[in-house]
């Protein structure tokens, strides 16, 4: 166990080595020093670990890939923070873990209020954690770990998001890790060079490229997207946020048989398709109705573009979206709580998990009418297993739980309910905004709910179960 976390340590250390070069290359004064230090430290650390324990052979079970998750997405918070702290913006301890994590998880709060004068070398690094945590630093790990003789298919399946998490897309895991991969690189290529040809700089459209497809919502402006003032920008966002929240199964199975039916024939994507459709409408109906826009066309694509950047998790949000026409602003916060597609980059319930809990729901009002009568939940024309029905409900049952503890904890550390609320909602989905005063910076916040804000947005990013399986006293005896 030492022997990976010290690897994965490693891993995470080579994420400052990009900004350093190109803060030499664009003659930076110091954060090309920051970022070499940074490196070296961690790279140190992880080598120290790996080294200590280079000779030792052990078999992992799935116990262990949970710990070893849990810990991985803490240390490389931990050591990612370091730039943060040493250099431009100068955080605290508490800022910098927060602003770590959120990158890593694909969260997209931020503590830092000025993006536009940072260096360009540190936003850089913002949006390189969130590219390295879209698909996951552990499943990058996996790919490589055979090549040092360390199993890694408990890894994997502590570290695969959604109730299809088992699925291998080819015999070895290793051999899914690096198609997901090349999966996720080539769509975030595809997205930087979209960008780029609708009139962003090369700079913008490679970070916003690194924040898009992995879900994220990091920018290097304090307006985000708005910044640039576009609907074709705002488009291109909109598709590939919501190719983003597509299982990357999917995506990998359709490009190998280079056919979309794939597609097509997915249950859970068509109710993912079906609910965006519907959200946007209402939102824009909502929006229209209230005043918020003057035209059909541009309240259409601003809660087109919302409903799709909620959904998915990503964060991106449009200037004063929290000020929209009631209830369009709840209604979106609601959109987090779905989530995109299993196997997805996206955080929230998922889709499928959603979908599957109403079919149990309006199942028991049918068995109230017709007790007699025996009546199947059915995902994808196939029915489903009452244990995966009941380790669903399981599911979110100890998902809402965890949301009303972090919601009453960011209360009690100082924050308003609507903030409370938005802070919880912002972290446990991976969503990024949130309302009240952490709608669009965290700067304010206390330092507890900081704390508390980085705990849920790891919490969040293991779907609960890996990490509170830790917290059991079983865990430990067995």
């Amino acid at each position: 166990m030492q022997r990976i976390l010290g690897v994965i340590i490693v891993l995470s250390s080579l994420s400052k080595l990009p900004p350093a070069l190109l803060a030499l290359a664009w003659e930076e004064e110091g954060t090309a020093g920051v970022f070499f230090g940074s490196f070296l430290a961690s790279f140190l650390v992880g080598a120290v670990l790996w080294l200590g324990a280079r000779g030792v052979r052990y078999e992992l079970r799935l116990r262990d890939g949970f710990l070893i998750v849990t810990l991985t997405w803490v240390f490389a918070s931990l050591v990612s923070a370091l730039p943060f702290v040493h250099g431009p913006p100068y955080l605290g301890y508490a800022d910098a873990i927060f602003e770590a994590t959120s990158g890593l998880t694909t969260t997209g709060a931020t503590v830092i209020a000025g993006l536009d004068d940072l260096p360009r070398s540190v936003l850089f690094y913002r949006q390189l954690l969130q590219f390295l945590g879209g698909m996951g630093i552990v499943i990058l790990a996996v790919a490589i770990l055979p090549m040092l003789k360390i199993g890694g298919t408990q890894l994997f399946r502590a570290e695969s998001t959604g109730p299809t998490k088992d699925t291998k897309l080819t015999p070895r895991i290793a051999e899914t890790a690096k198609a997901l991969w090349g999966v996720y690189f080539g769509l975030t290529v595809l997205c930087a060079a979209a960008y780029w040809a609708a009139g962003m700089s090369l700079f913008d459209a490679v970070c916003h490229s690194l924040s898009t497809v992995s879900t994220a919502g990091f920018s290097t402006y304090d307006a985000a997207l708005d910044h640039f003032n576009s609907a074709l920008i705002d488009w291109i966002a909109i598709v590939f946020m919501a190719l983003g929240g597509v299982n990357f199964g999917l995506h990998f199975v359709a490009w190998r048989r280079a056919s979309v039916g794939v597609y097509a024939s997915d249950s859970e994507l068509r109710s993912y398709v079906r609910i965006i459709a519907v959200a946007a409408m209402l939102v824009t109906l909502v929006a229209l109705i209230g005043g918020s826009f003057e035209s059909f066309g541009e309240a259409f694509r601003r809660a087109s573009f919302q409903v799709v950047s909620n959904i998915t998790t990503t964060g991106f949000a449009t200037s004063g979206f929290e000020q929209w026409a009631h209830p369009a602003p709840l209604l979106l916060m609601a959109l987090a709580f779905i989530g995109g597609c299993s196997g997805s980059t996206v955080g929230g319930l998922k889709v499928a998990r959603v979908v599957m809990l109403v079919r149990q729901g309006f199942r028991e009002i049918k068995q109230l009418v017709h007790p007699k009568a025996q009546f199947l939940v059915k995902m994808g024309g196939r029915r489903v297993s009452e244990s995966v029905v009941l380790s669903v409900s399981g599911f979110i049952a100890i998902w809402m739980l965890c949301f009303v503890a972090l919601m009453i904890g960011m209360n009690l550390s100082g924050l308003d309910h609507e903030s409370s609320f938005g802070a919880a909602v912002s972290t446990l989905t991976n969503l990024g905004p949130g309302l009240g005063s952490v709608a669009s910076t965290w700067s304010g916040a206390p330092d507890l709910a900081v704390w508390l804000g980085s705990f849920g947005m790891i919490l969040g990013r293991l779907e609960v179960f890996s990490v509170l399986v830790l917290l059991t006293p079983q865990f430990w005896r067995e």
